[in-house]
């Protein structure tokens, strides 16, 4: 998947634990269930953006270490 689609797939998910949060502060009843639903969603975004960025690293040191290592020897 490409940078583009996984910002936008971040953007969803936080905008979505947004309105959890929002209605949460209007339905009292049902609070600790929709922040719970929000922290959910907010995890779920910080999975995406935690997996994109680890395989970018990879993608990025990969050359690099095997560079270094040719140097080495």
């Amino acid at each position: 998947m490409d940078g583009q689609a996984i910002l936008e797939n971040v953007r969803r998910y936080r905008a979505i634990a947004s309105l959890h949060r929002q209605t949460a502060a209007f339905r009292p009843r049902q609070s600790w269930s929709l922040l719970e639903q929000a922290s959910e969603w907010e995890s779920r975004a910080l999975a995406e953006l935690e997996a994109y960025f680890a395989g970018r690293d990879r993608r990025w040191s990969g050359p690099a270490q095997a560079g270094l290592e040719l140097m080495a020897a």
